[in-house]
């Protein structure tokens, strides 16, 4: 029987372990846009949530080998509520775009935390984080301004995502993923 190393905890690392909690909520309540747009007949906004939701779940497990891989205890820890009441599209993307903007904050904090405490590999592993929440918010912000100027014609919006296909990109520079990307 193999016995598990455990390594003792960081700021960086006890931060990180928060993380892998922060990344499942949000493809939790990811999943539930995607859902609310497929209840709406909305299947492109659907198709963007439900991709995001994945992306979510892989940054989570991408944070979780990270920690396996340096013999770092991990915990998977239960996600608070995921919000389900909404009246019109434009609440669910402003609370992607707020999301995203947490999870930015969040990102930095972890980063400077490997900052202070010397700890170079853990600094290296975050950059890509922290690149990828510029992405996310650019791109959230840029789905709000359609949802914006289309002023509820939500066929727009759904054309918008059919053409410039919002996120679909896959980065090749991610860090490896726990059981493999989905």
């Amino acid at each position: 029987m193999a016995t598990f190393k455990k390594q003792p905890r960081s700021k960086f690392y006890e931060l990180l372990q928060a993380q892998i909690r922060n990344e499942f909520h949000a493809s939790q309540q990811y999943i539930a846009l995607a859902v609310w747009f497929d209840n709406e007949d909305l299947p492109q906004l659907a198709k963007h949530f439900y991709r995001q939701s994945l992306e979510e779940r892989n940054h989570a497990l991408a944070m979780v080998k990270y920690m396996t891989d340096t013999d770092h205890h991990v915990e998977i820890p239960a996600v608070g509520e995921v919000r389900n009441d909404f009246s019109e599209a434009r609440e669910l993307v402003a609370l992607a775009l707020k999301q995203e903007k947490e999870v930015a904050s969040d990102i930095e904090e972890i980063a400077k935390a490997a900052r202070e405490e010397g700890d170079y590999t853990g600094e290296q592993f975050i950059q890509w984080f922290l690149k990828e929440q510029v992405e996310e918010i650019a791109s959230m912000s840029t789905l709000l301004t359609v949802v914006d100027r289309a002023d509820g014609d939500l066929f727009q919006v759904e054309q918008f995502l059919h053409r410039e296909n919002v996120g679909d990109e896959d980065d090749p520079t991610m860090p490896p993923v726990a059981g493999g990307a989905l």
